[in-house]
């Protein structure tokens, strides 16, 4: 049984190399909210209706429904992407050719812990989000940034490590 907050969508595929369109990618994850972020929007929207429930209950339906269409769509348009795909890897609007990444580090929860607290530099960049504890740690060897490192949430922190891998030997 899979974990119902898992979206990420590994490609069984390696991208073509020489193809004149995008290539399909070798990782793809949006970072979606676990369960709980899910019933946080949905019950705040059920706390609207009842709310408006002794003025109108046609309007306390409308008003709780509208809220909860807008609670999902803003959590999942809100949800940056990870994806290796293209020779670059994304990180929500961000993106770097894999040709300029140093060292890939995956880090369990308690080592982002530590990245994200004494050790950030305030120069990286860092693409988090609070429900997916686990990430990368990827250095940058571009001598014309001056960003460090990457630091990129996953809840498959191996499998985006072995994509920037791949990406960059082929």
């Amino acid at each position: 049984m899979t974990d119902a907050a898992d979206r990420s969508i590994p490609s069984s595929t390696p991208a073509a190399a020489g193809n004149a369109g995008p290539s399909a990618p070798s990782y793809q994850e949006r970072l979606l909210p676990g369960v709980g972020g899910w019933a946080a929007a949905l019950g705040f929207a059920a706390v609207l209706g009842i709310a408006l429930w002794p003025a109108s209950h046609a309007i306390a339906l409308g008003v709780g429904a509208l809220a909860a269409a807008a609670g999902v769509v803003a959590l999942w348009w809100t949800s940056p992407v990870v994806a290796v795909a293209d020779g670059e890897l994304r990180a929500g609007r961000a993106h770097v050719p894999v040709a300029l990444l140093g060292q890939v580090t995956t880090l369990d929860a308690e080592a982002m812990r530590v990245q994200l607290g004494p050790r950030l530099d305030a120069r990286a960049y860092v693409c988090l989000r609070a429900w997916a504890r686990t990430g990368v740690h990827v250095t940058l060897e571009d001598p014309q940034d001056p960003t460090p490192y990457w630091l990129v949430s996953t809840r498959h922190p191996q499998r985006l490590a072995d994509a920037l891998r791949a990406a960059r030997a082929a």
